[in-house]
């Protein structure tokens, strides 16, 4: 069955109740798995662009926008809370190492490589060495950098999915490039899914799980309207309902590949071939 996790990201705007909300959207359409993320953001930008002037509800800088994004270990302790009382698993994607570290106390159950640091080879050591089962996003890179954190995840013998991705907020569907899931797949030998940042709930995700993607992930929202860089390529409620119930089917149409004569065409056995039988 095809995993389908529901990246909350910074959709929330650092509010604990908006997040709540997204989780009740997957839990009420029946995803599997919801991801948030922690980043130390004086760690992963520069101080010319923390510096830099952006207007935002939370102020006039980058950085007071980033930070006012980043929950604090009682807040995700208060989303643990209510993902165990809502029964779905839930775990993040961190962006530096020391965040990857802090973590570790929740003792979630994945893990999760953003595009971003698919190159960041000590990051990826410090999750390797979790062995934790691991969801590799591979949008911004190249073969090699996908071929060296492979290996890195190899060396640890730490469970991996690579995820098909590409990086724009959205995409554009002449770069949605599915053939990719096959070549990865056939490359790597691995389980390949699809992290998706295209606008509309269906039009790429289901023909990725066509494709063989293993797990889909895609950023939920409460409303696309809302202010934020992921929310324009995110799905509303509606819209995550539509997918799950579009790959639930696929589910069952797609079958197992082997060929056989089902109970359900037993009678016309008799009735077609009468002659020949």
């Amino acid at each position: 069955m095809v995993t389908i996790i529901v990246e909350i990201g910074t959709n929330h705007m650092g509010d604990v109740k908006v997040a709540k909300q997204i989780i009740d959207i997957a839990v009420d359409c029946g995803a599997d798995i919801v991801k948030l993320q922690r980043k130390n953001v004086e760690k992963i930008y520069t101080k010319k662009f923390l510096d830099s002037y952006l207007e935002s509800p939370w102020g006039t800088t980058q950085r007071e926008m980033r930070l006012h994004r980043e929950f604090s270990d009682k807040q995700f302790k208060e989303i643990a809370d209510y993902c165990k009382k809502k029964k779905i698993p839930w775990f993040v994607s961190c962006w530096d190492i020391e965040s990857q570290i802090h973590m570790r106390k929740f003792k979630t159950k994945y893990n999760k490589v953003a595009s971003a640091m698919i190159i960041h080879k000590e990051l990826l050591e410090e999750i390797a060495k979790e062995e934790k089962y691991t969801f590799i996003s591979t949008g911004m890179s190249e073969m090699k950098d996908i071929e060296n954190a492979v290996k890195i995840f190899k060396k640890y013998k730490c469970p991996f999915e690579l995820m098909h991705c590409n990086s724009a907020y959205p995409i554009a569907d002449n770069e949605a490039n599915l053939n990719l899931i096959l070549t990865l797949k056939k490359k790597f030998k691995c389980k390949v899914g699809y992290s998706g940042h295209e606008i509309g709930a269906t039009n790429v995700s289901v023909p990725a799980v066509m494709m063989g993607a293993t797990s889909i992930e895609r950023h939920v929202t409460v409303s696309r309207t809302y202010y934020g860089y992921d929310q324009s390529a995110s799905l509303e409620k509606e819209g995550l309902r539509k997918l799950v119930r579009d790959i639930r089917i696929l589910d069952k149409i797609m079958g197992d590949g082997k060929k056989k004569i089902w109970t359900s065409e037993k009678p016309n056995i008799k009735k077609l071939r009468q002659i020949l039988t």
